[in-house]
């Protein structure tokens, strides 16, 4: 198991690939587009994670990782492609599909294919079915070893963890389970658990989904607290002096691929029973609409109101700006046409595609928005934010929606 084809570039393959090929594994990576598949084939990054560009250009330059755009024959097959879910929550597996039928024609007896990418129960089997259907002359439960291995990684630490978390494998049936785990025990220094496929892919839903509730807790008490006059940052740290209480901090909502997604698929697996689950997403999902509405209640103080948004990304000290609560904030406090809105985003030089080219918005640093804004609105807890001086906002209005200044 030295040949690896993985499938898919983005935030887990492209760290994956590159950690592989600097193990002496030869890899080949495959992404559908073609700019990303140029840039990492001369050992550049189209995504910011630490350490990720000097491993990359290592592996590059090595010789040990090629890119393209087609699969080529591998011993092992890796797909981390996008699980998304559509407009009404529904999960799109087309991406899994569209690469399980790629690499159809080069997938031989004994290869194992190893689906990363967190996704729907079933998902795993659907891709024996898929490679059954196209290759039937193949034994796909017998010949042929089809796993599934949800990344756990947390952005800013990927390289790390993928190297020293523990691993749940789930195979179609424990001789997939086995191989897999055998191929990551080469690299993995935490433990490495076999189950089924089914039941690796509802662990790592459960995982995100366990985050998510308890996140829908702290955010549920924010909008009480407003409504009965209490600092719900003094009633958290309170109760959390209590040893079996750990409250965690409500924000604007929940973003990432991960937990603002993942839920979603338990709903649509088991509607009926999944209603805490479904419940914790629509209080999480709700949140943006509140911080508008806390927004809305301070600019009517001002005729023309300019209003700094520090942060875009769906967390603290990174760019990724998917399901971002934060980016959801601004596009609606646009929408209401409130006035002029400052973005302020460290880890972005360029606004994202939704934002470009609008009226009465502007990409600033730190110090342009403290000095040109009446109200700040405290969306993400970068670094950077943390230094702000209160002697130049004391004049203005500061909604910190994260808690950064809150004692």
């Amino acid at each position: 198991m030295t040949k690896v084809c993985v499938m898919g570039l983005g935030y887990v393959g492209l760290p994956t690939a590159s950690l592989l090929a600097n193990r002496a594994f030869k890899v080949h990576g495959v992404d559908v587009n073609p700019r990303i598949v140029e840039l990492i084939g001369q050992g550049k990054v189209h995504i910011t994670e630490p350490d990720l560009d000097v491993l990359v250009r290592a592996a590059v330059n090595s010789g040990n990782l090629t890119v393209g755009l087609e699969p080529i024959s591998a011993d092992v097959f890796m797909i981390a492609v996008p699980t998304p879910f559509k407009d009404n929550h529904v999960p799109d597996i087309s991406y899994v599909e569209a690469a399980t039928r790629k690499i159809a024609p080069y997938v031989a007896a004994g290869n194992l294919v190893i689906l990363e990418s967190t996704s729907p129960v079933g998902t795993t089997e659907k891709i024996a079915s898929w490679l059954q259907e196209l290759r039937p002359e193949l034994d796909v439960e017998g010949s042929v070893y089809i796993a599934h291995c949800p990344e756990r990684v947390l952005p800013g630490q990927t390289l790390k963890e993928l190297v020293v978390n523990d691993r749940v494998v789930g195979g179609i049936n424990s001789a997939a389970a086995e191989k897999a785990a055998e191929f990551y025990r080469q690299f993995v220094t935490g433990e490495v658990l076999c189950t089924l496929a089914r039941t690796a892919e509802l662990a790592k839903l459960a995982e995100n989904a366990f985050r998510d509730v308890n996140i829908a807790f702290a955010n549920e008490l924010s909008l009480i607290c407003d409504k009965l006059d209490i600092d719900v940052w003094e009633l958290i740290r309170l109760a959390n002096r209590h040893p079996r209480v750990n409250i965690l901090q409500p924000g604007p909502g929940v973003g990432g691929h991960c937990i603002a997604v993942d839920p979603w698929f338990i709903v649509d697996s088991a509607p009926e029973e999944a209603r805490l689950i479904r419940t914790a997403r629509e209080v999480n999902d709700s949140k943006p609409e509140f911080v508008v509405a806390k927004v809305k209640e301070v600019a009517a103080k001002f005729k023309e109101p300019k209003i700094a948004c520090l942060g875009l990304s769906y967390k603290a000290d990174i760019d990724d700006l998917r399901e971002s609560p934060a980016l959801k904030v601004v596009e609606k406090l646009l929408a209401e046409n409130l006035g002029y809105i400052f973005v302020v985003e460290p880890h972005l030089r360029t606004l994202p595609l939704c934002l470009k080219n609008q009226e009465n918005l502007a990409l600033v640093n730190l110090d342009q928005a403290v000095h040109q804004c009446d109200i700040l609105v405290l969306l993400v807890s970068h670094r950077e934010f943390s230094t702000l001086n209160f002697n130049l906002i004391k004049e203005k209005i500061l909604l910190d929606i994260v808690g950064t200044f809150n004692p």
